[in-house]
């Protein structure tokens, strides 16, 4: 099994109508501090983003935020970081996260969280990256993409193996554990990609 030195998390920039999310977010952020994981993720400092930043700093963590030089007032990036990136786009933050990440985590969120994963995935399956995906399922908040997964699975537009580089569990220690022994798959060309 290999160490996840860095695990870039992709989360809410609002804390959601469940408490659940805001407190998973903080233990979440504790968690991968207490393994001695650095914290990559979007720099701001509200919603769940905060929580995550705020839960791996209170436990000793070291916390990066990228944040595009347009979303720094309006997400109030978080002052507090180790390191706080401001980027010009949007794309910029993506691959300067991926750059620092050795995994990546999806929390539940919007659009933004949506996207953010399903690029990386995609990355992965075009040989760009060998990273793992992660889902951390918060109240069956992913159930729905998982189905849709084995759908595009099912009807022939992903590989059962590519769809394997997507993790999902509801525990983020177990979800850590498979992220750092992640399984083989096999890109869109077919070639034999290694996992980390």
């Amino acid at each position: 099994m290999s160490a996840l030195r860095s695990v870039a998390v992709f989360c809410g920039s609002t804390p959601g109508t469940d408490p659940a999310y805001v407190e998973t977010a903080r233990r979440a952020g504790a968690t991968l501090a207490g393994r001695g994981i650095d914290v990559v993720y979007g720099g701001g400092g509200a919603g769940m983003m905060g929580a995550l930043a705020d839960g791996a700093l209170a436990a000793g963590g070291r916390v990066t935020g990228v944040i595009p030089r347009s979303l720094v007032d309006r997400e109030l990036a978080h002052r507090g970081v180790d390191d706080l990136v401001v980027v010009e786009s949007m794309h910029e933050r993506k691959q300067r996260m991926s750059e620092r990440a050795d995994a990546f985590v999806a929390m539940p969120g919007g659009a933004g969280t949506l996207e953010e994963i399903t690029e990386q995935w995609t990355w992965a399956q075009l040989g760009l990256h060998d990273k793992p995906c992660g889902l951390l399922d918060v109240g069956g908040f992913w159930r729905p993409f998982v189905d849709l997964l084995e759908r595009m699975t099912a009807d022939g537009f992903v590989r059962a193996s590519q769809a394997g580089i997507v993790a999902v569990e509801s525990d983020l220690e177990v979800l850590l554990e498979r992220l750092a022994d992640p399984p083989c798959w096999t890109d869109k060309w077919g070639a034999l990609r290694p996992g980390r």
